[in-house]
């Protein structure tokens, strides 16, 4: 009679399970989410003990480890280098063996940024940094009114019908701030925040950062990243990030993937963490989110506001064509944002193909490894580039 009870209790239990799945809308829907693990500063079994971590506290989850054979219960994609696991990450994202993917020191297209998850030392509120990596244009203030986008995407795929929006007070707040409101009151409605100082506003001070005054913090991309890594190892000196889910998801208006970064600095619990993350942007539905306001911003006259505030800075250059494409993986940094457009210009009128990007610490340059020399003198010569190429 014993047996017969305790099987009938784990049977109910089984059903009620299930019966929670069901309420929740997560039955029958698992995550894959998965991880490339080579890169770390503390190493892969940092990586793998995250992973593990994750997997363990969510049932509704599977971890695949994207790097080199281990003693593991997660499932392995075996990779054994960093352009191999990379490679294998975007393949299992084309196939939908995997739903998204976490990374490092990964190189987005121009137009794609990441949106940071940090919490706040003071008040442990979650703020989302827009944006951490990557970015969103080469002009300035278009880069931070896009950004603005991207944080309200990722904040309500997150779940956060509403968020509010704070712009932090750098280099063309205003300008972003009269934007955005031209967009708000064009019919896409944007929650302005309120700074927690005296004189309020929807420009934020540092101290705002640090209590969390809005949901979304828009900054530009490098400033981003530099609160990213402030936030996140605030406790622990600086060589280990304990805090926050990491540097976020590449959003752009076109990008259809779910590629989150984490820095080579990240420890274990922002590891698991942003596994965690990148779970909840699937079942958010990221990408659909990114479309839907995207259209919306557009209908509001997104288009129109950027061309206003930046066709005085758009300088007419001779059409240039472009050399034949080439698979690049030879990279080049040092080189200013601003200058970026133009650096790749140069090269093309020198026969040499070239394409833009964001590396883990600012602009970089690719072009094919046969061609790395060459470039670098090129760029040297017309003084875009002070230094050798650099890998970070």
């Amino acid at each position: 009679m014993d047996k017969l009870k305790e099987t009938k209790n784990m049977i109910g239990e089984i059903f009620l399970e299930i019966g929670e799945a069901i309420d929740s809308g997560q039955f029958g829907s698992q995550s894959r989410i998965g991880i490339t693990t080579l890169g770390s500063e503390h190493g892969v079994e940092n990586v793998i003990k995250g992973a593990e971590k994750a997997q363990k506290e969510n049932k509704d989850l599977k971890v695949v480890l994207i790097g080199p054979k281990v003693d593991t219960a997660l499932e392995i994609a075996e990779s054994y280098t960093e352009d191999d696991m990379h490679r294998k990450m975007e393949e299992l994202l084309e196939t939908d063996e995997i739903d998204a993917c976490i990374t490092m020191h990964y190189t987005f297209p121009i137009g794609v940024a990441t949106v940071g998850k940090a919490i706040t030392p003071g008040l442990g509120r979650d703020i989302y940094l827009a944006t951490t990596t990557g970015t969103a244009s080469t002009n300035r203030v278009e880069a931070m009114i896009k950004n603005t986008l991207y944080g309200i995407i990722t904040a309500k795929a997150m779940g956060i019908e509403n968020p509010s929006v704070g712009i932090l007070n750098l280099d063309g707040s205003r300008q972003v701030e009269s934007a955005l409101k031209k967009l708000s009151a064009n019919g896409y409605k944007i929650n302005f925040g309120e700074s927690a100082r005296a004189e309020g506003g929807c420009v934020m001070r540092g101290n705002d950062l640090l209590s969390g005054s809005s949901d979304v913090m828009v900054t530009d991309t490098l400033t981003g990243n530099l609160m990213m890594k402030m936030l996140s190892s605030f406790t622990t000196g600086g060589n280990y990030e304990s805090s926050g889910d990491g540097y976020g998801p590449g959003i752009g208006e076109n990008y259809d993937k779910i590629i989150l970064i984490l820095s080579r600095a990240s420890g274990v619990p922002v590891v698991t963490n942003a596994i965690r993350y990148a779970a909840k942007l699937v079942k958010g539905g990221l990408t659909v989110k990114t479309k839907e306001e995207f259209k919306k911003a557009r209908d509001a006259g997104l288009e129109n506001i950027i061309n206003d505030l930046t066709k005085e800075t758009v300088k007419s250059e001779k059409q240039i064509t472009m050399p034949v494409k080439e698979v690049v993986t030879g990279q080049i940094s040092g080189i200013d944002i601003m200058d970026l457009e133009s650096a790749v210009q140069v090269l093309w009128q020198k026969a040499v193909y070239a394409e833009s990007g964001m590396g883990c610490t600012g602009p970089i340059i690719l072009v094919s490894e046969k061609n790395l020399a060459h470039a670098i003198g090129i760029l040297k010569k017309n003084n875009f580039v002070a230094t050798e190429a650099e890998d970070c």
